[in-house]
């Protein structure tokens, strides 16, 4: 049981961090659901340097749901290459088209409904919903996690999300639609405890750039998770062979499948299961013997 004077103390800690050593970045320019949404999708396991450098050409060639519905998958492919996770675009892709279809083009302000869309689980649904709207939602990731293990849970181990939901809530500003500008408002860090007039978004933002702050001065605390997962090696990964594949077909509007495999220096058999694969999933055609993407 965390004391209330502990949580306010706590509290005013992230908050004084943060009104110093806030961080600039594109997607907190906007309170454009589409493009907070894309910057979600993007930030799902990839590191912000990454996704900086590709977020802005990103929203600028497919600026609305509509627009990245109509786009051709090789368009959208070409912009998302050096981010990783090619599956995350396809489904972007996906969610876009139904986005477009059933809502207009406007995404819904609910959480189950983004939730529902392809390649988006709660927390990025609740994310999103903070970001884009202010919304007073729960949810909690890797840097959130590093920031409530290390200062409220600091002997613990195997923490599990729901005890930390618990904490987020609980510390969440009572005051969800004062309006902001980018950064640090004038009454963030003054020690105003849980009521604090900061706005939920900029909550969230103090807790995601405390994070990332601790995870560089003290190491990845979230191994200290319950839910936390050693990521596997990317070389030599089926990963890397999944996106060599689509990086060579954003090139080639049709190849035969044995150029394609001599092209690839990997065993016959995993090429055709990655070639099975994505076919499977959307991404790649197969007619006769030649492939191109879907």
């Amino acid at each position: 049981m965390v004391r209330k004077a502990d949580l306010q103390r706590f509290r005013a800690g992230v908050l004084a961090y943060y009104r110093h050593s806030w961080r600039v970045l594109p997607w907190r320019k906007t309170r454009d659901p589409y493009k907070i949404f894309v910057s979600e999708v993007m930030l799902q396991q990839t590191q912000v340097s990454r996704v900086v450098g590709k977020y802005e050409a990103f929203v600028k060639k497919f600026p609305s749901f509509k627009v990245l519905a109509r786009a051709p998958l090789r368009e959208m492919l070409v912009e998302w290459q050096g981010l990783g996770y090619n599956r995350r675009a396809l489904l972007l892709k996906h969610a876009a088209e139904i986005v477009a279809r059933e809502y207009g083009g406007k995404l819904p302000r609910h959480v189950e409904k983004i939730d529902a869309l392809p390649g988006i689980g709660p927390a990025t649904a609740a994310a999103i919903l903070a970001y884009a709207w202010n919304e007073p939602v729960v949810f909690v990731e890797t840097n959130i996690r590093t920031v409530f293990i290390h200062h409220l849970f600091p002997r613990r181990r195997n923490v599990r999300d729901s005890e930390i939901e618990t904490l987020v809530a609980q510390t969440l500003p009572r005051h969800s639609n004062i309006p902001r500008n980018v950064g640090m408002s004038r009454h963030a860090g003054r020690g105003r405890g849980m009521d604090g007039r900061v706005s939920v978004r900029e909550w969230y933002y103090a807790l995601m750039d405390y994070g990332t702050h601790l995870k560089k001065t003290i190491g990845n605390v979230s191994r200290r998770s319950a839910s936390y997962a050693k990521p596997s090696p990317f070389k030599g990964s089926r990963r890397e062979v999944r996106g060599k594949v689509l990086k060579v077909l954003t090139k080639e509007k049709r190849i035969s499948v044995r150029a394609f495999s001599k092209r690839i220096a990997i065993s016959h058999n995993l090429f055709n299961d990655v070639i099975g694969e994505l076919i499977r999933e959307g991404f790649v055609t197969k007619k006769g013997k030649e492939l191109s993407l879907a």
